[in-house]
Formats: structure tokens, C-alpha cells, sequence
């Protein structure tokens, strides 16, 4: 008996219906990102491992699904390391190249690649899928796509305001209700100096980061597993706790980050951008969130998260300012900023809040039925005739029973039949059925398309 087929773990099979839903996040991202001058860029699925290797910290190395060499790929390995079962020395040997894990690294790579063809500041969006090798669990897959834009060549924080309105156009031409949650690295930095742990900012960040999913007990035993004192860890948690508004919040950190020249910067950084959104406001909420820490080294200046406000679900956008990621490719002092929507997160919200327009799930728009050879010639000129005006059209393939075709038209949720027998032949027009409805009118085929379009 052959074997059940199967897909791996964290992966997903995408039907018609599914596919016109993920088109229409696809290119609701797609047009506002043209909107603001950026333009699409693709890269490899695959990059060399050295393009990817600590890029992510620890945590995100350990993500990285690695791909085995191709042909002989043991020739370079003897059995005493085979019996060490040494995995990470053996990956190094064995393994040449990996999925790419986001789509920023790769940007980077491509930047450095490609400078002397580049005008900065280069505006660019990716439309593509990226791997983690993560436990799959609600809203979080081993294989999803990300839409990622970014400018780089410029340390303007114009650019981050930009972003957030890229942000909120986005979420509400999709109608989805979400909260903005805005930080800077800076402000990170300085706090992991007043509290006296300046060398501990990665491991503080990667455990505040963490606050909304294991809470803040558990965030406090990572840091005391990191080496932190129980001091540090006390005079951290009135400032990842507090409240007020922005403004109110910023003051505060002035005050409580006055010794630190870095985290100052950090405030200063922030109440700029929001200087600037006074003069364009958001329609989305905007909110100083210090937990906010994302645990991507790369960032060093404004970091951003999304949140839907009507759905539990993780983050569904993140994004922020890295200063340096092309000098590990070789390309010092190249300012960037950017960020990514997570657009099967972003199915997932509207699914559940059932979002999707309908005329956003339709792929055909009228079916012809086929009653025999001479019908169908006829049917397939006027088929050309409606495609030729826009309208996405199919001629049934078999003079089958009328109840049958008729059925697969409502399975395909097809809004309009064209009906062509031979009195209609006889008078050159066409009996449009509105599936809807049920109203069958007899018309030209000029006022069945104009039909259809109205």
C-alpha cells in the first residue's frame, strides 16, 4: 500500500480560495510600497552560510536551516569527527549554504554586491518566502513571507516616519485595527548602563523582549540565569514598567537616563519622530512601548512592532534602524532602516475577523456553458471579446449536462453564466444569468460586458 503523502511540519499547502487572499495582502503591500517610491528586488532562497552566520545571535543561528552540500558531502569528514557528534563543527563541514532566515541580511549582501549600480539612498521591497527552523505553533510557521522594505543610504529619521505611514496605510486599507509600538536601541543601551550592566545589553534585550509571552517573572529568571544582579534586575523593572503617555514616558527617561549619553540620544531620536508625526498623525495608535527590545543584534537605533488590537496573535510587522549591517559585508558606515510585514500573521487576522472584500476571492467572472462543437465556436469568439475588455473568463470544456455545469460555476462561485444555444446564435446575443440574483437577461454581448463591469 503506498504511503500517505505528507508535507514537513510548519508548512502549508495554499488553495485557489487561500491563494486570491494571500494576492490581495500581496499587493495591497505591493501598491503602497510603490506609493512611496520604493522598488522590488529578489534574491536567492539560498545564501552561503557565511553570509548568514551571526547575523541573528545565538538564538537565531540555532534557526537557521543549513543544506546539506551536494554529491559526496561526508568526503570532507573522517570518523573520529563523525563519532564526536559534534553538530556544529560538523554543520561547518557538511554544509556550505542555508534557507535565508529573513529577507534584511540578504539586502545587505545585495547592497554590497551591487553598490556600483545603486543610487543612494536605494529604496527597496522584497515580496518573498524565508525559513526558521522554529517549533510550529499558532501564527508562527517554519516556511512564511515576509515583505520587507528598506532604505538605506540615509541616517535621516525622516525615513522612519515614512515607515510608520507606509504602516498605517497598509493596515488601513486592509481594515485591520492595530497598535504601533515604537522603542529605540539607544534607550536600551543606556538603561543596561545605569543599571550597571552595560556588557549584559544582549542578554537584557533578548529577555525584555520576551515579556509578553512568558511574563515578567519569568523574564527576571533569565536575567538572573544571565548573570544579572539582583540589584541590576531591580532597578530594571520600574523602567520596562512604565506607563503615561509618550510624552510623559520620554520625560521620565530623560531624567532616569541623564548620565547616559547614548540613551539621551536614543530620547532624542524618538521625540523627533514624534515631532514629525504631530504634523501628519497616524490614524493607527502610536505607542513608547520600553519592552519593545526586538533580539536582533543588527538594530541600533529606532526599533517598531505591530500589533492587531481584535486578534491574540504575535506581532504582524517589526522593523528598525541598523547602522552598520553592510560593514560585515565589507561596506562600513551605510545607515539603513526597514521593516517587514508578516504577511501569513496578517491572513490569519483577517480570516478571523472575516476582512477579505468579497470581489477579492473571486477569480472568474463569467462562465459560458457549452452546449456542443458550433456553440462553443461561437462561445470562444465572444470569450475573447470579454477578456479583451478586462473581464476574467472561462468556456466550460464539455457540452455536459446543463445541471452540471451549472453547479461547478456556483462551486467556483463564478457571479455570471453566458448562455448560448442555438436561438441565441440565431440572434447574435447572449442570455446572461446573474448567479447571484437569478435574473437572466437576453443581451448584446457590448451590454452583457457592460453588465458585468457595473
Amino acid at each position: 500500500m503506498a504511503q500517505k503523502p505528507s508535507i514537513p511540519k510548519g508548512t502549508r499547502d495554499f488553495s485557489p480560495i487561500e491563494m486570491a487572499k494571500r494576492n490581495y495582502i500581496f499587493n495591497t503591500i505591493r501598491e503602497v510600497y510603490a506609493l512611496y517610491g520604493f522598488r522590488q528586488i529578489e534574491t536567492p532562497a539560498m545564501e552561503t552560510l557565511q553570509t548568514l552566520m551571526g547575523k541573528y545571535g545565538e538564538e537565531g543561528d540555532k534557526l537557521l536551516f543549513k543544506v546539506l552540500n551536494s554529491g559526496d558531502f561526508l568526503a570532507g569528514v573522517d570518523d573520529v569527527e563523525l563519532c564526536e557528534r559534534n553538530t556544529n563543527r560538523l554543520a561547518a563541514k557538511l554544509c556550505e549554504k542555508g534557507l535565508r532566515y529573513d529577507l534584511t541580511v540578504p539586502f545587505a549582501r545585495y547592497v554590497v554586491m551591487h553598490r556600483n549600480e545603486l543610487t543612494f539612498p536605494f529604496k527597496r521591497y522584497q515580496i518573498q518566502p524565508v525559513w526558521r527552523a522554529d517549533r510550529p505553533q499558532k501564527g508562527r510557521y517554519r516556511e512564511f513571507y515576509q515583505c520587507d522594505g528598506d532604505i538605506i543610504g540615509s541616517d535621516s529619521l525622516l525615513n522612519e516616519v515614512e515607515l510608520l505611514h507606509i504602516i498605517d496605510d497598509v493596515f488601513n486599507r486592509l481594515n485591520i485595527r492595530v497598535a504601533i509600538k515604537l522603542n529605540n536601541r539607544k534607550i536600551l543601551t543606556g538603561i543596561a548602563e545605569i543599571i550597571g550592566a552595560p556588557e549584559k545589553i544582549i542578554d537584557i534585550t533578548v529577555a525584555i523582549d520576551k515579556l509578553d509571552k512568558i511574563g515578567l517573572e519569568k523574564v527576571n529568571e533569565e536575567l538572573q540565569e544571565k548573570g544579572l544582579s539582583q540589584e541590576a534586575i531591580a532597578r530594571l523593572q520600574p523602567i520596562i514598567l512604565l506607563e503615561g503617555s509618550n510624552e510623559s514616558k520620554l520625560q521620565t527617561l530623560r531624567q532616569v537616563l541623564s548620565q547616559s549619553e547614548t540613551g539621551v540620544k536614543g530620547i532624542d531620536e524618538l521625540e523627533y519622530i514624534l515631532a514629525k508625526l504631530a504634523h501628519s498623525p497616524l490614524k493607527a495608535q502610536l505607542d513608547i512601548d520600553l519592552t519593545l527590545a526586538r533580539g536582533l543584534n543588527y538594530y541600533t537605533g529606532a526599533i517598531l512592532e505591530v500589533k492587531a488590537l481584535d486578534v491574540q496573535i504575535g506581532s504582524i510587522t517589526g522593523g528598525g534602524r541598523y547602522d552598520n549591517l553592510t560593514g560585515v559585508f565589507g561596506m562600513p558606515n551605510v545607515s539603513g532602516v526597514g521593516m517587514s510585514f508578516g504577511a501569513d500573521r496578517i491572513y490569519d487576522v483577517l480570516n478571523q475577523l472575516d476582512l477579505f472584500p468579497s470581489d477579492s476571492l473571486q477569480t472568474t467572472q463569467v462562465m459560458f456553458v457549452n452546449f456542443g462543437e458550433n456553440e462553443s465556436d461561437v462561445c470562444m469568439q465572444h470569450a475573447a471579446l470579454f477578456r479583451q475588455a478586462g473581464i476574467r473568463t472561462e468556456v466550460y470544456p464539455e457540452s455536459a449536462k446543463m445541471k452540471k455545469q451549472m453547479s461547478y460555476a456556483n462551486d467556483h462561485n463564478i457571479p455570471f453564466v453566458a448562455i448560448i444555444g442555438e436561438s441565441e446564435m440565431a440572434t447574435g446575443q447572449i442570455a446572461l444569468k446573474n448567479m447571484i440574483t437569478g435574473q437572466q437577461q437576453l443581451l448584446s454581448p457590448t451590454e452583457a460586458i457592460a453588465e458585468i463591469v457595473k
